[in-house]
C-alpha cells in the first residue's frame, strides 16, 4: 500500500510504524471521526494459496476481529474497526504512544528494569489477563513485543484475536502445509510445546517468562537453539531469579517461579489470584534503584544429554529460536521475513521525538537522544514517587522535567504536556486544586490545539479539569465539563469503554454534590453494573463505584440498603486488597456510620473499637484516619448515653487533632463541637456554651460568617443560650441564622476513580 492511501473511503494511511510476521502497521487518520489510529494490514496471500484456505482465513479473521473488538479493558488495546480492502484484511486500533517491553529492554542496554517497574508491569498485565480470561479468551502468544508500556506508565496487551488467528492457521496443517506453531519459543508453555490442551494458565506461564526476562535481563532458558529452548521449558527447572540479581525481593522470585511451574495445576489458579498476590506483596515494597549495574547473562539451561530422544512435536524440529529481547537485534529489524520465526510481531508504536517548532515557526534541532532518555527516566521516577505517596518529591521532579522538556522540545510537545499533566495530578493529590486546575487547563488547551478536541489525551486533561473544579466547589462548571467529555468519549470510544465509565462515575459523584441524589444514585448504579460486567465484581473500579452507590443510598436515607452494600464492598476489598488496606478500612468505617444511623450503636461501637485498633496498627495512633475512627467511637458512646466516656474520648481526639492538624482545622472543630454536645447532655450548659462559641468563632474566621458550617455553629450557640434562659440573645442568633443567604460549602469526599 502506498503512503497516504485512503482505504474504505475513511482511513488515511501515513507511514509504516511496525512490521511483523502477519503484516505491517500504519499510522493513520480516521477521517470520519478526525482521530489518529493504527491500522494493521495482514500480508496478502499469493495466488498459489488454496482458495479454500483463503476463504477459511477470511472467516476466521472476521470472527477473531470481533473477539478483539469486544474486549473493553484499559489493559487491552482497543480495536475500533476491521474489514477487507483490495484483498487485504485490516484492523483499526487505538494509536499507542510508548514502547513495548522489548524496546524498553533494548533502550536499557539489555539490563533488567527497575524492580518497581517490573512489579507494576506484572500487576497491570495480570489485571488485563484476569479480564480477558473471564471472557473466555486466551492470548497464546504473550511476549515482550506484545506488551506495551505507555508514556503515562499504563500497560496494554496487544494482538488479542490476532494471536488466536495465528494459532488456528498454524495448527491447521491441511490449510498451511507448513506446521508453524503458535508462540515464540522463549515464551511458550510446556503444554503448547507438547501439543496438549492450552487454557488460560498457558498465558500465565508466558507471563512468567516475560517477567523473568525484564527482572533479570534474559529469559529463563537463554539458548540460541530452538530445540534446546523447548526442551528447557518442558523438562528443566528454571534458575531462581535471585541467583542472577540478588536485590530482587524474595516474593517476586516466588511469584515468577510459581508461574513457571511445568504443569498448569501447579501455577496460580487464575490471573485474578496472581494480581491479588502482587498487590498484597507490593504494599511493603520500597523504591528500587534508578540505575542498575550490568547483570551477567543467565547461563545456559541444563538440558538432557540426548535431546533427540525427547518427544517434541514434529513442527519443532525446523524451528528457529526467534527474537527474544536479549542480544543484538539491530540486524534482524531489516532482515527478510522468515515465517518460522514468529506469527505476530512488533506492530505497536514506538516513542518518536517530533521536532518542536520554535517561536519563529522554524523547526527546532532534534534533541540528543541521551538527553531525551534522561528526561524520560526522570519522568518515570516522578511517577514512581507518586505511587509511593511521596507527592512533594514527585512535584519537584515533574516541575523540573516540565521546564526541561519545554525548553528542549517546546511547550506543545506531547512529552512536555505529559509531564505537565502529571504535575497537575500531583498538585491535586497535594490538595492544591487551584494550582492543579491551572496546569490541566494549559494541557487541555494545548492538546486540543495539537491533537484535536476528541483525542483521548485531550479528553483525559479535560476530565481532570472537571475533577479539580469539583474540588474547588465549582460543581456547576464541573458538571458541564463532565457532560461534554462524556459525550465525546461515548462518541469516539463507546459507552462501555473503561475511560467512558470512569467519566460517568465522576459525573455521578458530581451530581450528588449538586444535590441531585436520585440522579446520582441511578447513574452510579448503572456504572457499577457495567463495570461489574466488563471488569468483574471484585475489580477495584467496580468496588469504587459500588461504594459510591452505598453513599448515595445513605444520603437518600435508605440506610439498610446502604449497610448491605457497604458490607459487600468491605468483604470484596478484604479479599482483593487485604483486611488492613486503607480502602477496606474506609469501607468498614462507613459500615459503622450506617449501623449508628440504624440505631445499632452497640454494634457500631464494637466495629469502631476494632477499626481503631487496625488503623493504629497500620497507620499509627496520630494518623487522621485513626482519629476519625476514634471520633466515631466517641459519637456512639454518646448515643449509648455513656456521656462521661464520650466527652473524655472527644477531648483526647480534639487535643491530638489540634496538635497534628491545627486548632482551626475542620476535623479539630468537629471534635470540639462533639465535646460541647456531650457537655450539654450532662447539663453543663455554661461549659457547652463556651465551647460552641469557640467553634463558631473559628469557623467564622476560616470559612466566613455566612458559611453553612458557621451558621450551624451559631445555631448551636443559640440553643445553649435558650437552655440558660438568655432568650433575647438566643432570639438574635436564631434570626441571624435564619436570614436568607446563598448556599455554600463543598463536600470533602473525592470520587476515587
Amino acid at each position: 500500500m502506498a503512503e497516504t492511501r485512503l482505504i474504505q473511503g475513511r482511513y488515511r494511511l501515513h507511514d509504516v510504524i511496525g512490521r511483523g510476521g502477519m503484516g505491517e502497521v500504519w499510522r493513520a487518520t480516521d477521517e470520519s471521526l478526525g482521530r489518529r489510529v493504527a491500522v494493521k494490514c495482514l500480508k496478502p496471500l499469493g495466488p498459489q494459496r488454496d482458495p479454500h484456505f483463503v476463504t477459511v482465513l477470511r472467516e476466521r479473521f472476521r470472527r477473531e476481529a470481533r473477539v478483539a473488538a469486544s474486549l473493553q479493558h484499559r489493559g487491552v488495546t482497543v480495536v475500533h474497526d476491521f474489514g477487507e480492502y483490495d484483498g487485504v484484511l485490516f484492523l483499526v486500533m487505538e494509536l499507542l504512544e510508548g514502547q513495548n517491553l522489548s524496546q524498553l529492554m533494548e533502550e536499557n542496554k539489555q539490563h533488567p528494569l527497575p524492580v518497581q517497574d517490573v512489579v507494576d508491569i506484572a500487576e497491570q498485565v495480570a489485571d488485563a489477563l484476569a479480564y480477558t480470561h473471564r471472557q473466555g479468551i486466551v492470548h497464546r502468544d504473550l511476549k515482550p513485543a506484545n506488551i506495551m508500556r505507555l508514556g503515562d506508565g499504563a500497560v496494554k496487551i496487544c494482538d488479542f484475536g490476532i494471536a488466536r488467528l495465528g494459532d488456528n492457521i498454524g495448527q491447521t496443517s491441511q490449510l498451511t502445509g507448513t506446521g508453524i506453531a503458535m508462540g515464540t519459543p522463549h515464551y511458550m508453555s510446556p503444554e503448547q510445546i507438547s501439543g496438549g490442551q492450552v487454557d488460560h494458565r498457558s498465558d500465565l506461564y508466558s507471563l512468567g517468562c516475560v517477567l523473568y526476562e525484564i527482572a533479570t535481563g534474559a529469559p529463563p532458558f537463554n539458548l540460541e537453539d530452538a530445540w534446546a529452548v523447548l526442551v528447557g521449558h518442558r523438562d528443566t527447572p528454571p534458575e531462581p531469579l535471585r541467583t542472577h540479581r540478588a536485590e530482587l525481593p524474595d516474593y517476586l522470585d516466588r511469584i515468577v517461579l510459581d508461574l513457571l511451574a511445568k504443569t498448569p495445576d501447579d501455577r496460580p489458579d487464575d490471573a485474578g489470584v496472581l494480581r491479588r498476590r502482587i498487590i498484597s506483596a507490593r504494599a511493603g515494597l520500597g523504591p528500587g534503584p534508578t540505575e542498575l549495574p550490568p547483570v551477567p547473562p543467565v547461563p545456559p539451561a541444563r538440558t538432557p544429554a540426548d535431546g533427540g530422544s525427547l518427544r517434541l512435536p514434529s513442527w519443532a524440529r525446523e524451528m528457529t529460536a526467534g527474537h527474544r529481547v536479549t542480544g543484538d537485534r539491530t540486524a534482524s529489524r531489516h532482515a527478510a521475513y522468515d515465517p518460522a520465526t514468529e506469527l505476530t510481531g512488533e506492530w505497536t508504536t514506538a516513542s518518536r521525538v517530533v521536532p518542536a517548532p520554535s517561536p519563529d515557526g522554524q523547526e527546532r534541532a532534534t534533541a540528543p537522544p541521551e538527553l531525551l532518555a534522561v528526561l524520560a527516566g526522570r519522568h518515570r521516577a516522578g511517577l514512581g514517587l507518586g505511587r509511593l505517596g511521596r507527592w512533594e518529591e514527585a512535584e519537584d521532579v515533574h516541575r523540573s522535567v516540565v521546564e526541561d522538556r519545554r525548553r528542549v522540545l517546546g511547550p506543545d510537545h506531547p512529552d512536555t504536556l505529559a509531564s505537565r499533566y502529571e504535575l497537575g495530578f500531583t498538585l491535586s493529590r497535594l490538595a492544591r486544586p487551584a494550582d492543579a486546575l491551572h496546569q490541566f487547563v494549559l494541557v487541555a488547551e494545548a492538546r486540543e490545539r495539537v491533537l484535536g478536541a476528541d483525542h483521548p489525551d485531550t479528553l483525559a486533561a479535560r476530565q481532570e479539569t472537571a475533577y479539580v473544579l469539583g474540588r474547588l466547589g465549582r460543581h456547576v462548571e464541573a458538571h458541564q465539563a463532565y457532560v461534554n467529555v462524556l459525550a465525546a468519549r461515548e462518541r469516539t470510544m463507546g459507552a462501555d469503554h473503561p475511560d467512558t465509565l470512569r467519566c460517568r462515575h465522576n459525573l455521578a459523584f458530581n451530581l450528588g454534590r449538586l444535590g441531585r441524589r436520585e440522579d446520582a444514585y441511578r447513574m452510579a448504579t448503572e456504572v457499577a453494573e457495567a463495570r461489574g460486567r466488563l471488569l468483574g465484581q471484585e475489580h477495584p473500579d467496580t468496588l469504587v463505584t459500588r461504594y459510591e452507590v452505598a453513599y448515595d443510598l445513605g444520603q437518600l436515607e435508605r440506610w439498610s440498603e446502604a449497610l448491605a452494600t457497604y458490607r459487600e464492598v468491605a468483604a470484596a476489598r478484604s479479599d482483593v486488597l487485604g483486611p488492613d488496606h486503607p480502602d477496606t478500612l474506609a469501607t468498614r468505617y462507613e459500615v459503622g456510620i450506617c449501623l449508628g444511623r440504624l440505631g445499632r450503636s452497640g454494634d457500631a461501637l464494637d466495629l469502631y473499637r476494632d477499626l481503631v485498633a487496625a488503623r493504629t496498627r497500620v497507620l499509627g495512633p496520630d494518623d487522621p484516619e485513626t482519629l476519625r475512627a476514634r471520633h466515631g467511637l466517641g459519637v456512639n458512646l454518646g448515643r449509648l448515653s455513656r456521656w462521661e466516656e464520650a466527652v473524655a474520648e472527644s477531648r483526647e481526639v480534639c487535643a491530638i487533632r489540634e496538635r497534628v492538624l491545627g486548632a482551626d482545622h475542620p476535623d479539630t472543630l468537629v471534635s470540639r463541637r462533639e465535646i460541647a454536645v456531650g457537655l450539654g447532655w450532662l447539663a453543663r450548659w455554661p461549659d457547652a456554651l463556651a465551647v460552641y462559641r469557640q467553634v463558631a468563632e473559628a469557623r467564622a474566621r476560616t470559612l466566613g460568617p455566612e458559611h453553612p458550617d458557621t451558621l450551624a455553629a451559631r445555631h448551636d450557640e443559640a440553643h445553649c443560650l435558650e437552655r440558660l434562659g438568655r432568650h433575647t440573645e438566643a432570639t438574635e442568633l436564631y434570626r441571624s441564622a435564619a436570614a436568607p443567604r446563598g448556599a455554600g460549602g463543598t463536600d470533602a469526599r473525592t470520587p476515587g476513580a
